[in-house]
């Protein structure tokens, strides 16, 4: 048997230190080679860095929210060939869709025991406080509605795999000591959840944003009647390599089209130089609901698209938020952000500007509503739009101003295209 210390390497672009994010093994757990063990999140990204060797996790350093600076220890390792031995494949659980690969030692055969009854077995708690789970099983048991605590675990050192979820579930969550569901039990559980990684870099951005800028929000409500004709005959003609339309390309394109006349708009506050950068192009980040949190992708000069270009620009950009392979250019520079509420909708909202940027727009769900035209009550397809700007650097006036420009532009949507 021998150690092995693994140090938390240079990740690169310049990184000294890293914030660990979470720990995918725990002390006693057998890993092989390349095996994840622990997220580390820097100022550039999350990584998920692999075991160095095959062997039983001895010591972690560092707990979930900790800096550890590159270089100093991260795991120290029991390294052994006995570990995993090659030659005994039979010794090796079968991994599992989505899950670490865990080998298991297999103790020297013993005489069967007489089966008895299992004893009420939760799941080991880290000591983080968490239950030990690969985030793909986080995910189902929140999609499922169950608490994962209340699930036996049979990996090492108790951890849940699939298997366990998919037999709890299958058994309607009946497990021994279990406590009834009713309506008439009351919570009173606590559950203290840790602002790590990402979630903690919103908190420091959204508080940087409402401690330095003082916001003013403006409300508007748009007919997108015009426009809607026009988005559905649109994706009726497209062809297989075009993306299906939304109203998000419309408006990006609109803004794109109308932020010449509405330069302060579209640009950067530096609050410590006095200096407002007004920029020509228009790269317009897309706040982005994702598993891990708030990503704001950016779709870069707007302004040279067309709406099919938009679409496909957009579509790819979310897309690489959401699964994890954004690049820093993906997720970095743009000059207006626009915040799509989607199917949750809402009538109004007061959204946080991206700093350092000077303005933000809302957008609401799209409905047919009674409305008031030439006299007569008809139906009409309505959108409510929700703004913010920086009220440092963007009068009222001119506030306004960018969102009656844009609503003129989506209501005769011809205006978009001329």
């Amino acid at each position: 048997m021998s150690k092995h210390v693994f140090k938390l390497p240079d990740i690169g672009e310049g990184v000294v230190e890293g914030e660990v994010v979470q720990w995918h093994v725990a002390a006693g757990d057998v890993v092989s080679e390349d095996d994840p063990i622990v997220d580390v999140m820097t100022d550039k990204a999350t990584v998920t860095i692999p075991s160095p060797v095959t062997g039983v996790v001895n010591s972690l350093s560092g707990g979930v929210g900790e800096m550890v600076a590159v270089g100093s220890t991260l795991v120290e390792f029991d390294s052994d060939s006995a570990a995993a031995p090659a030659s005994e494949p039979e010794t090796v659980a079968e991994p599992e869709p989505e899950e670490e690969s865990v080998p298991v030692v297999k103790p020297e055969p013993t005489p069967a025991p007489t089966p008895a009854a299992p004893e009420p077995v939760v799941a080991s708690i880290a000591p983080s406080g968490k239950v030990l789970a690969s985030p793909a099983i986080r995910r189902r048991a929140r999609e499922a509605g169950v608490d994962l605590a209340q699930v036996r675990g049979s990996g090492p050192a108790g951890r849940v795999r699939h298997a366990d979820l998919d037999a709890y579930i299958a058994a309607d969550g009946a497990i021994s000591g279990a406590a009834p569901s009713s309506y008439s039990t009351k919570r009173t559980e606590v559950t203290e959840v840790k602002v790590v990684g990402l979630r903690r870099k919103i908190a420091e951005q959204m508080t940087i944003s409402k401690r330095t800028i003082p916001h003013f929000s403006y409300f508007e409500e748009v007919d997108v009647t015009e426009l809607e004709a026009l988005r559905q005959m649109l994706n009726s003609s497209r062809d297989e390599s075009q993306p299906k339309l939304t109203y998000l390309p419309f408006i990006m394109l609109a803004l794109s089209k109308i932020m010449p006349d509405h330069p302060e708009c579209n640009a950067h506050y530096d609050d410590q130089g006095g200096v407002v950068a007004r920029h020509g192009a228009v790269h317009i980040g897309i706040a982005t609901q994702t598993e891990r949190g708030l990503y704001v992708p950016v779709v870069k000069h707007v302004e040279a698209m067309d709406a099919w270009q938009a679409a496909a620009e957009l579509q790819r950009v979310a897309g690489a938020a959401r699964n994890g392979t954004a690049s820093l250019d993906d997720l970095t520079g743009s000059t207006f952000t626009i915040t799509s509420l989607g199917r949750d909708g809402g009538l109004g909202a007061t959204p946080i500007i991206n700093h350092p940027e000077v303005a933000i727009l809302g957008v609401h769900k799209a409905r047919d509503m009674p409305v008031a035209k030439d006299g007569q009550v008809v139906v009409r397809r309505i959108m409510n739009l929700s703004s913010s700007f920086d009220h440092r650097v963007v009068d009222g006036a001119d506030g306004a101003a960018l969102v009656q420009h844009l609503r003129r532009m989506l209501e005769h949507p011809a205006l978009i295209f001329m």
